[in-house]
């Protein structure tokens, strides 16, 4: 029997109406679609992706639980049930979709998923989906960067102190827990800053100036800081 395909489907950062055609056609087409968490129908990917596909209720949903953690042998036993979980999907001959948001290239646990199935012999396709930043930055009603200006995307839940010394713009991703030290550097800075939290989502909020950041801000947040 032929072997079923895994596809990285991007999903963009929230709102349906950001999904691509090829997205939406792949969740169509697709027998399986995995989405990561415990509960399939709980999941944000889910509860996106079937505004704009409604077909998605009547789907085979596989949940893929994701937890959050830095601990790397937690990460590894994550991630390899995941990949076996596809497996058997993709053994039987059934092509498989798994939703992430944003894009799948972009610090998306997904990969893990695809480059363990992907060494396991397996066909794999990644398929884009409009980025956080580029849809923060367009909510925000501004560009992100002009001219000879370098764009740098930083990872704001680990050291981001060197980084936020580059020339350009910095995108600050995934600060979470860390945003009240990210807050406190950020409020030492020339710099114009602004964050989105829960862009294109219920709830959305657009904060101005490092003053105004919450340190209670949600995991879907994301800071933009441009060069005055």
């Amino acid at each position: 029997m032929e072997k079923g395909t895994l596809y990285g489907v991007g999903i963009g950062p929230g709102d349906p109406e950001l999904l691509t055609l090829k997205a939406v056609r792949l969740i169509r087409e697709a027998q399986v679609i995995a989405l990561p968490g415990k509960e399939a129908k709980e999941t944000v990917a889910y509860r996106i992706a079937v505004q704009a596909v409604p077909e998605l209720e009547e789907k085979h949903l596989l949940p893929v639980a994701m937890p959050m953690t830095k601990d790397k042998k937690e990460l590894e036993e994550n991630h390899r049930l995941a990949a076996e979980a596809v497996e058997r999907k993709l053994d039987a001959g059934k092509d498989v979709a798994f939703l992430t948001l944003g894009d799948p290239t972009v610090y998306s646990t997904y990969l893990y998923v695809h480059k363990r199935v992907q060494a396991d012999g397996y066909p794999t396709k990644i398929v884009s989906g409009v980025t956080s930043f580029c849809a923060a930055s367009a909510e925000l009603d501004t560009g992100l960067v002009e001219n000879s200006q370098q764009l740098h995307v930083i990872p704001a839940s680990y050291q981001v102190e060197d980084a936020l010394k580059l020339p350009g713009t910095k995108v600050l991703m995934k600060a979470g827990r860390k945003m009240g030290q990210v807050k406190e550097k950020l409020q030492t800075m020339d710099a114009e800053v602004l964050m989105v939290e829960n862009c294109g989502m219920e709830g959305q909020k657009i904060f101005r100036g490092a003053d105004e950041i919450p340190e209670s801000a949600g995991y879907y947040s994301l800071i933009v800081v441009k060069e005055k």
